[in-house]
């Protein structure tokens, strides 16, 4: 893939270790321009690699004058990267074909080096000091504490009071409102032997963590442990099942299998349980410089996995107005097997 252009700022930053909210990053051959505005520049000439920088008032105009002046006779394009406006500008008077390759950048960056996978392991391990920070702050201070709190309170935690960047915004659930998958943070206020379900990450180098997990509220023993003893049976028997079948997916993961049948391992056992229709979501989805990458982990993907992919597995159970249970870890593919991050 030779010409090619990009708006997406992680799509960029892959190719040139540098991005900004406002640029248009052309490949032509051995040739690569990130052509932005007066406000960026000097950060990209200090930070980008391998291209050259190219100051503009006018993006568009600037990367049309670069493709004429080049004789660019074909140009690939990602339709999911540009507003229907901002297309119509480019295609204007411009002798290049445009050739649609939609998510060709997240498809290139599908298996992850070693670096990438040693930066999504720092932002996994910082992502858990953030969940032990979090559990401490709930152990001692988290009693009537609304989700809402819980929310601000997850924020400074997961980040280190804003040393690091959130993944995304956390979810934070207590009982009935753990039964919507990305629930919104509410008044409810949170008490002993509740269920709680907190799903957050962080950014490392701008590599995403993200992990979920599901608690039984006892202040004097709280913790985000695997291992979690709830009073109330229903919740326990809901939480085995999703631990099960969670454990069951990243174990029976390989590589050289299809994304649709580790999706398969979870959901098959969750169904056998009695549980499927609860089971609303895919397994899991790839994890990198955005929080939601390729592969996707659900029962219509044929992708054939490899090694250095990384992704999620995290099942989940909803029973509606009652409560859901959801685990969630990220794994990287590694001499054929799935390990966690």
């Amino acid at each position: 893939m030779n010409n090619f252009i990009l708006k997406n700022e992680n799509a960029i930053y892959y190719e040139v270790n540098f991005s900004c909210d406002n640029v248009i990053f052309l490949n032509l051959g051995n040739e690569k321009f990130f052509i932005t505005d007066a406000r960026y520049t000097i950060e990209a000439k200090e930070y980008s690699k391998g291209c050259v920088v190219i100051e503009s008032s006018n993006l568009i105009e600037t990367a049309k004058d670069i493709l004429k002046r080049n004789k660019v006779k074909e140009l690939i394009f990602d339709p999911f990267d540009f507003s229907y406006a901002t297309f119509s500008i480019l295609k204007n008077n411009l002798e290049t074909k445009l050739k649609e390759e939609a998510n060709f950048s997240k498809i290139k960056r599908l298996i992850k080096t070693e670096q990438e996978i040693k930066l999504l392991k720092k932002a996994a391990n910082l992502g858990r000091e953030g969940f032990e920070n979090f559990a401490k702050f709930i152990a001692k201070k988290g009693f009537e504490k609304t989700e809402k709190e819980l929310f601000f309170e997850a924020f400074k935690n997961m980040t280190q009071k804003a040393k690091y960047d959130a993944s995304f915004d956390p979810i934070i659930a207590i009982n009935k409102n753990a039964a919507k998958p990305h629930a919104l943070p509410t008044n409810k206020k949170l008490k002993g032997n509740d269920l709680l379900l907190v799903d957050a990450g962080i950014k490392y180098k701008r590599y995403c963590s993200d992990r979920t997990c599901t608690s039984f509220v006892d202040f004097e023993n709280f913790s985000f442990k695997r291992e979690q003893k709830f009073r109330n049976k229903k919740h326990q028997k809901i939480y085995d099942i999703v631990l099960s079948a969670q454990q069951k997916a990243i174990n029976g993961a390989r590589s050289g299998m299809k994304a649709s049948n580790i999706d398969k391992i979870a959901r098959d056992y969750i169904e056998k349980s009695g549980y499927g229709k609860y089971f609303v979501h895919s397994t899991g989805h790839g994890v990198g410089l955005d929080i939601h990458e390729y592969p996707n982990i659900n029962n219509k993907n044929d992708l054939i996995i490899e090694d250095n992919m990384v992704f999620t597995i995290e099942p989940g159970i909803y029973l509606s107005d009652e409560f859901g249970v959801r685990i969630e870890d990220t794994i990287v593919m590694q001499n054929g097997r799935g390990i966690i991050l």
